[in-house]
């Protein structure tokens, strides 16, 4: 499973490990703890703070084991820090259906982000031990991908909209549940009896959230590379500051309208990608006889950095353009109206 390693060196593995297990702690268990809303400037300084540190992460990677793993990171962590943009959409649902305070939404964040990592790191050791084994699965993983494109570019894309699902709705039914928060607490006592806070339910939300989210990150991220080092360092670059990037956004997060088109090109771009890989080391028996088609083209790991960087760099320049354009219209009918 961890054949595809061996161009990043042992002792640097080993050293990144050891300093993004400091970054989580800080992040999410130190700073995430503080029940406060965060200042604009103190989100954009954290945000700041883990981008850059992903950017001389890459160039660490390139000097210590070449070209080819830094740019499958910079692609990886790109993908993976705008999917993570696009479900902070569901969280800002889920804190407002939940009415979770706004001073406790920082540290359920926090406890999301956490599930997130865990689960996705489960996710990425299954997905590599299956893809050594079936390399077939890249057929499945493709076409998943490009599904889940289609749903983004049309507005048929489930994720955008949170339905309490059957776990939660059983949940209300056969435990005591009150409406009210205690503070961090899961259980809190009310006229000398014993009730679930609202807690409970928001983080078994943001869990199975975080599972639909997994599903669809970690197919695109092995369309990118087959490292589990690379597929699980981005993973947890493009979670750090997500919870300053939640407060720094709020709002203007329905307004990145032409987010889901760029996602939309980088996951069809990736699904393409992984079925032509799957062809080319076909192995199917009703498929050319189960040889690897020989004329399938290998997309070079270069060409899919620059479909990334200008699909998610033109999507949100067309977004920020059309909010732009939004605003001037609304100061026109402002000022018209003035006159009249």
């Amino acid at each position: 499973m961890l054949g595809n390693m061996a161009e990043t060196p042992v002792a640097f593995m080993i050293a990144t490990f050891a300093v993004l297990a400091v970054f989580v702690v800080v992040d999410l268990f130190i700073i995430g703890r503080k029940p406060h809303v965060p200042s604009t400037k103190e989100c954009v300084q954290h945000i700041a703070f883990f981008v850059v540190a992903a950017l001389i992460f890459g160039g660490i990677i390139w000097a210590v084991a070449g070209s080819k793993p830094a740019v499958e990171f910079y692609s990886g962590w790109m993908t993976e820090y705008s999917l993570s943009i696009d479900n902070l959409f569901v969280f800002v649902i889920i804190m407002s259906n939940f009415a979770v305070p706004k001073e406790l939404q920082k540290y359920v964040l926090s406890v999301g982000i956490t599930v997130a990592l865990v689960l996705r790191g489960i996710f990425i050791l299954v997905g590599a031990a299956i893809i050594q084994r079936f390399t077939w699965v890249f057929f499945l993983f493709g076409a998943f991908l490009i599904v889940t494109a289609l749903k983004l570019v049309t507005g048929h894309d489930d994720d955008e909209e949170y339905h309490e699902n059957g776990l939660i709705r059983a949940l209300r039914k056969v435990m005591n549940i009150t409406d009210e928060y205690d503070g961090e607490k899961l259980r809190t006592v009310k006229n000398g009896q014993r009730f679930w806070t609202p807690m409970l339910i928001v983080f078994l939300t943001i869990g199975t959230t975080d599972v639909m989210f997994a599903f669809d990150s970690i197919p695109a991220i092995f369309g990118l590379t087959k490292d589990p080092f690379i597929v699980f360092t981005s993973n947890v670059f493009a979670l750090l500051g997500l919870q300053q990037l939640y407060f720094l956004l709020g709002k203007l997060l329905d307004q990145l309208v032409y987010l889901p088109v760029g996602l939309s090109i980088v996951l069809g771009f990736i699904g393409v990608k992984l079925v032509m890989e799957a062809l080319s080391g076909n192995s199917l028996p009703f498929i050319n006889g189960g040889q690897p088609v020989a004329w399938v083209p290998e997309v070079p790991t270069w060409l899919s950095l620059v479909v990334i960087v200008c699909a998610l760099g033109g999507s949100a320049l067309a977004s920020v353009l059309k909010m732009k354009q939004e605003e001037r219209r609304e100061q026109l009918q402002s000022a018209g109206g003035d006159e009249a």
